[in-house]
């Protein structure tokens, strides 16, 4: 196995990290609980609510925009 590294890396300290996909995932999911829709109520308060809404039809409108 053969790691490629850009020459500015070269002479400094580098990590480098290997991991399988699967059982990270495997990990994870025996981990953490799914959630619920019902687990996220109540997170936010109306005016926060309210303030998200506005916030995200904001971005929408600008994706409309022609530059």
């Amino acid at each position: 196995m053969a790691v490629s590294l850009p020459a500015d890396y070269i002479g400094k300290e580098v990590h480098v990290l290997f991991y399988i996909d699967d059982e990270v995932k495997k990990t994870t999911t025996s981990i953490l609980p799914k959630k619920k829709p019902s687990d996220f109520f109540g997170i936010l308060t109306k005016e926060e609510g309210e303030n998200f809404d506005k916030h995200i039809q904001q971005i929408r409108d600008e994706w409309d925009r022609n530059f």
